[in-house]
């Protein structure tokens, strides 16, 4: 990302976070339109997910001029992802849902530059994210053994 993008990224920002409520409607809205199957992942109630949505979102944004202090917590986030069922092809139709809430939400604003500059950082931030993901060993239970010849042999 160069210092242009991360500035516009930031200053864009400024303007969603008065509308931080509806902007989450809208974000989770859509996601669930395009991509319904991802629904089962998040509780009935979003509430709560709505407002770590946009706090998370703040705190990337923020941080995007020192982007080496966010990484770690961007791969955590990744890895606790897959404890939540995600799969690294989830993350299109999210990324897809974000520029469609940012491109409503900011109106003309919403600049081919703007959407350039948040396009970047979504693609940086899920490439950590799926990265760390990806590194995640799965658990593979050793299979039970049964029957005489099984506790004799194995």
């Amino acid at each position: 990302m160069t210092p242009t993008q991360v500035k516009l990224v930031q200053d864009s920002f400024k303007n969603v976070e008065p509308i931080a409520a509806q902007a989450s409607d809208l974000f989770y809205g859509r996601l669930f339109e395009i991509a319904p199957e991802v629904r089962s992942l998040f509780p009935a109630d979003l509430s709560e997910q709505k407002e770590k949505l946009m706090s998370m979102l703040g705190t990337a944004v923020n941080n995007l001029h020192q982007v080496e202090k966010i990484i770690p917590a961007v791969e955590e986030l990744g890895r606790r992802h897959v404890g939540y069922g995600v799969t690294a092809e989830q993350y299109r139709p999210v990324g897809e849902a974000l520029i469609w809430t940012l491109e409503k939400g900011l109106g003309d604003a919403f600049t081919p530059e703007v959407k350039d500059a948040w396009v970047t950082t979504y693609t940086t931030l899920e490439s950590v994210m799926t990265k760390a993901a990806s590194d995640v060993q799965p658990v593979v239970a050793a299979p039970a053994k049964k029957g005489l010849l099984a506790r004799m042999f194995g």
